[in-house]
């Protein structure tokens, strides 16, 4: 059994290195939107977009391997612990590889799709070339947090977050306020400072010796049920996670239709967003290892336990950060840009903010929930009809709505998908154990 202190030792850690990424994407943000113009700001939006389909897509190597490596855990199966670490990276690797492989290819569709104008797709290729040389460092931090997530080694990862964040706004210091670098500047700081993560991470990774200290064993590694079972998971939460960031990017892309103003005020607030995921995947990494561990030892008491404590907590979050937007929306924009008509404009749309915390609490939490419980192929279905049944329509039915259509759409997706993942779980959740 476990209790509220101990589901907190698992989040908070979480939610301090989750916290971390989005204030460095607010120092990003915060550098940009105090240049000389708009077109900085929206070139670090689109580029960031363009490895968001990257890099997020692929985020299945941190989400497939914690869970996988929690049920092991759980069962206390020390070979199959191993050999997921080793199936991990050597797909990240593979992953990597096939990205810079065709990195050229990549960038020049991922423009053309965004369709921006010519003066943010330039600076924002600028971007690119420069940070699609982070992905074997990126990748491979996915699978080695993973797994060490999945241990219940919580201070790893976080130390792991923190280091790689930390270089970044440094280096975000020294190449743009003091190199005067711009967008190539902070493309180049965020290279560096995934490999000064990924010297980390293997350092923390030879530490767990009980479960390395012989290595690679190929014939564990190579098994053909287990690899098929988890290129199947990853498979699943590969479109699953494409479909999550396609929202994004749409959100992104339509933006920018609306001009340059709109771009900037709507990459701004999303930070505000950005900074309640962040702190509720804090609470859904811990209800992944929870589940997981209740998982492999058929516990459906533990299961229910993990479920009804994180949420509790996630619920609780989310009404103080609708009252943080309430009471201090304004001051957080007019710190993230000095642009005046970014700043009036992002007011008008900021009663959006208000709401999405605890419209989509929910979503969060089950995401933590169905990871833990390889619950793979329901989360992609769950957000493909979310996309595809929801945001989509309610969107193009409401174009005359413009940009408040636009987030019209964004809140209904939340809501489809916060109730069909709880109802999912209510049904079934007696026979995962």
């Amino acid at each position: 059994m476990f209790n509220h202190r101990q589901t907190w030792q698992l989040a908070l850690p979480m939610i301090i290195a989750n916290i971390s990424t989005p204030v460095l994407g607010l120092v990003d943000t915060a550098m940009m939107g105090h240049l000389s113009s708009p077109l900085y700001l929206g070139a670090v939006a689109i580029g960031g977009m363009t490895f968001d389909f990257l890099f997020w897509g692929f985020g299945f190597l941190r989400m497939g391997t914690t869970g996988m490596t929690a049920q092991a855990f759980g069962q206390n199966n020390v070979p199959e612990i191993r050999a997921i670490l080793w199936r991990a990276l050597l797909i990240s690797g593979l992953i990597s590889f096939l990205i810079l492989l065709s990195q050229k290819v990549i960038g020049q569709f991922g423009f053309f799709l965004i369709q921006s104008s010519p003066e943010i797709e330039n600076l924002g290729l600028q971007y690119f070339d420069i940070r699609i040389w982070s992905a074997p460092a990126t990748l491979s931090l996915y699978a080695i947090s993973g797994w060490l997530l999945g241990l219940q080694n919580v201070k790893a990862p976080l130390a792991i977050v923190i280091t790689t964040n930390l270089s970044n706004i440094a280096l975000d210091l020294l190449f743009v306020v003091k190199f005067k670098w711009a967008v190539e500047g902070v493309a180049l700081a965020s290279v560096c400072a995934e490999y000064i993560g990924l010297v980390l991470a293997i350092i923390l990774l030879l530490r767990n010796k009980q479960f390395l200290m012989r290595g690679p064993v190929w014939p564990e590694v190579f098994q053909l049920k287990k690899l098929k079972a988890m290129l199947y998971i990853n498979q699943n939460l590969f479109i699953r996670t494409l479909c999550l960031i396609f929202t994004f990017a749409f959100f992104t892309t339509q933006s920018a239709r609306f001009g340059e103003i709109i771009l900037a005020v709507n990459t701004v607030l999303l930070h505000f967003q950005t900074f309640l995921a962040y702190t509720l995947d804090g609470l859904a990494n811990a209800a992944e290892v929870l589940t997981g561990r209740a998982i492999g030892r058929k516990n459906k008491v533990l299961l229910k336990q993990a479920v009804l404590t994180t949420g509790l907590w996630s619920l609780l979050i989310a009404i103080v950060f609708s009252m943080i937007y309430f009471f201090f929306g304004k001051d957080i924009i007019y710190l993230l840009t000095n642009l005046e008509s970014v700043r009036n404009t992002a007011l008008e749309y900021l009663p959006w903010l208000l709401a999405l915390p605890l419209i989509s609490f929910l979503s969060f939490l089950f995401d933590g929930v169905f990871v833990g419980a390889t619950l793979s192929k329901q989360m992609r279905d769950i957000m493909v009809f979310s996309v595809l049944g929801c945001y989509l329509p309610v969107y193009y039915f409401n174009l005359s709505l413009q940009n408040h259509g636009l987030w019209l759409a964004f809140t209904c997706f939340m809501v489809v998908r916060s109730i069909l993942m709880a109802a999912f779980f209510l049904k079934k959740y007696k026979k995962l154990c």
